[in-house]
């Protein structure tokens, strides 16, 4: 008999059905043992009768066996609207692959405790559907590149220069030299617009912040994307449909895990259908300085400030235009109005903060070359960054999202790490 997948036993209708896996749980009764069987796919009761297992030493190292033991076992699948999923498989044949020690994590843990055993505790429920929760949001937004016309494209990670910020650098030796892990991989993908005019990538990328948040990693994967021959209002649009889109497709794809976190399908479904709210940084300050009046123009927003501009609605809340010196130096001025910039950060609600930085680019050479001038940046230090605004420079536009934040705020999950299988902070670096 060829093995079977838990999910397909469930999902189709068949007599018998060989399955491997793991002993998620045990039961021993008198004659009988009853085990939760997990694989890759779900979840299973299994009851095993010394009546029905012929190979009595067969069953008697089944019932030795410890959790979390590797096994395989056949017999026949029946109906019982007692057992997890309604069916069970009643075992005639029981192998065990590997009897396993004691497993080491039962109840009442420490978080601390459960980051230091890693990579058993992925076996849990939580982490799992964790897991899930994350490669849907991964794979929502590889579809909505995919199907607006973009590129995917790959990025350097080892690189000479900042993008953010000096101080946020990973320095890192490279053959007797000095160079940087990657912030962002928005450069490059400037070049690849050029080219191509609409890419994206999906990467890793690090920040050497010293933040000890729940929203925070070290090192986190960043979707990025740019755009020729875009604007901020096109950016905007973007943004809002890129959005819709992911939120969308977590509701068709990823039910079990958004029921798991406690995430009200209500609730992504004013995502997908309402208009998000367009406000300038001018219009969202004077609602933050309401609360806290030591916020002066020109601050950069907190947690804290962001809550309480997001605490009304239901859906992101898209700021633009931001003081010229909140953001980095490439990006643009608006002409109109040279104290701010032509910029869109995404602020979700319910106090999980900022889920896009974007921006238009400065894309002329002398309006680039100014604003280097003004951060005391050396022109020679970017020099092929610079030469994108010599030979055929057009307006464009790209952004940043980390998919472990939204995927936070889509799912309602209450730790960035619980996104993340190996998650890297401050002071976790294994295992």
């Amino acid at each position: 008999m060829a093995r079977s997948m838990i999910r397909d036993v469930f999902k189709k209708e068949t007599k018998t059905a060989e399955l491997w896996g793991w002993v998620k749980r045990k039961r021993d009764f008198k004659g009988t043992l009853i085990w939760l069987l997990r694989d890759g796919s779900g979840e299973m009761q299994c009851v095993l009768s010394s009546e029905n297992i012929l190979d009595k030493k067969a069953y008697e190292a089944a019932r030795k066996a410890l959790m979390e033991s590797s096994v395989e076992v056949e017999g026949k699948v029946k109906s019982d609207e007692r057992a997890p999923g309604g069916k069970e498989l009643q075992v005639e044949k029981v192998h065990i692959i590997h009897a396993g020690e004691e497993f080491p994590i039962g109840k009442d843990l420490s978080e601390e405790f459960l980051l230091d055993v890693r990579h058993l505790w992925l076996r849990s429920t939580k982490m799992q559907q964790g897991m899930r929760a994350s490669a849907c949001v991964f794979e929502a937004f590889h579809d909505f590149c995919k199907k607006d016309g973009y590129l995917e494209v790959q990025c350097p990670m080892f690189v000479s220069g900042a993008v953010e910020g000096g101080n946020e650098l990973f320095e890192v030796e490279y053959f007797g030299k000095k160079v940087n892990l990657t912030q962002s991989s928005q450069f490059y993908l400037e070049v690849y617009a050029h080219a191509l005019e609409k890419v994206y990538t999906v990467a890793p990328s690090f920040r050497a912040e010293p933040s000890r948040t729940r929203r925070h990693l070290t090192e986190f994967w960043h979707a990025e994307w740019e755009t020729a021959f875009s604007g901020l209002e096109d950016l905007l649009n973007w943004n809002e449909r890129m959005i819709k889109h992911m939120a969308k497709y977590v509701l068709e794809k990823a039910p079990a895990q958004l029921d798991y976190f406690g995430r009200k399908t209500e609730q992504l479904e004013k995502v997908v259908k309402q208009k998000f709210e367009r406000l300038t940084y001018d219009e969202v300050f004077e609602v933050a300085q309401k609360k806290f009046p030591e916020l002066k123009w020109g601050d950069d927003l907190q947690e804290a400030h962001e809550r309480e501009i997001t605490k009304d609605y239901d859906v992101p809340v898209m700021v633009h235009h931001y003081p010229t010196i909140l953001k980095p130096f490439y990006h643009r001025p608006d002409p109109q109005r040279m104290d701010t910039v032509l910029c869109c950060d995404v602020l979700a609600p319910e106090g999980y903060g900022e889920i896009v930085g974007s921006g238009e680019r400065c894309w002329k050479y002398d309006e680039l070359i100014g604003r280097m001038k003004e951060a005391n940046l050396k022109e020679i230090d970017y020099q092929w960054y610079v030469d994108l605004r010599k030979y055929g420079s057009v307006p464009h536009t790209g952004g940043g999202l980390g998919l472990s934040r939204l995927t936070m705020w889509l799912f309602k999950m209450e730790h960035i790490r619980d996104t993340v299988g190996f998650p890297r902070t401050m002071n976790r670096v294994a295992p």
